[in-house]
């Protein structure tokens, strides 16, 4: 058997590294963005503290952390995390921010699931990776379908929001999923 010479790290345009020292200035950038901060978590929007930015990040027993950079000129553009991994079952769960509106609608969070998801299934041994997303979050529900996301389930009028109730939907793909939609897309 011979291992795969794809880097586990790098895609065509990103990188996942672990943070950096000077990335908590450009996440404070994002804390003033309210899209980011109402897409990224269901709770109230909130930014962080630089002490708290400082503090995120550290990779557990329980989750690895990334943050996204750039490969052409090392911006950090956001992060991705697998996250409350079940070793036994084999299973954890997916979130992921792309920062600054500037750096949205270019490809980048789709690059960046394709690049976790690789990571989640051929180096966590994973066999399932599941998410959560709010109804009205259309950009993400339409780049977790296009790497092989599937809607499992939702939880009704679970985030108030501007007067507003939306669902939380849930998603999910198994590794067989993934290697098969995988497969399709290589050339």
């Amino acid at each position: 058997m011979t291992l795969s010479t794809e880097n586990l790290f790098y895609s065509q345009r990103l990188k996942m590294t672990p943070p950096r020292t000077e990335d908590v200035q450009t996440m404070l950038l994002w804390n003033e963005d309210p899209e980011y901060l109402r897409n990224v978590d269901t709770d109230i929007a909130i930014p962080y503290s630089e002490k708290q930015l400082e503090d995120e990040g550290e990779t557990k027993d329980k989750e690895v952390y990334f943050r996204l950079r750039t490969q052409e000129d090392e911006q950090l553009i956001g992060f991705v995390v697998i996250h409350s991994i079940e070793w036994n079952n084999r299973c954890g769960q997916l979130a992921i921010g792309i920062g600054l509106a500037e750096h949205r609608n270019k490809g980048y969070g789709t690059e960046a699931l394709k690049l976790i998801l690789r990571y989640a299934f051929h180096e966590l041994n994973l066999d399932r990776v599941g998410l959560d997303v709010i109804s009205y979050n259309a950009r993400g529900i339409r780049a977790y379908e296009k790497v092989g996301f599937q809607l499992e389930g939702r939880i009704r009028s679970a985030v108030y929001r501007d007067g507003k109730r939306y669902d939380r939907l849930m998603m999910g793909i198994l590794r067989s999923e993934w290697e098969t939609l995988s497969a399709e897309l290589s050339p």
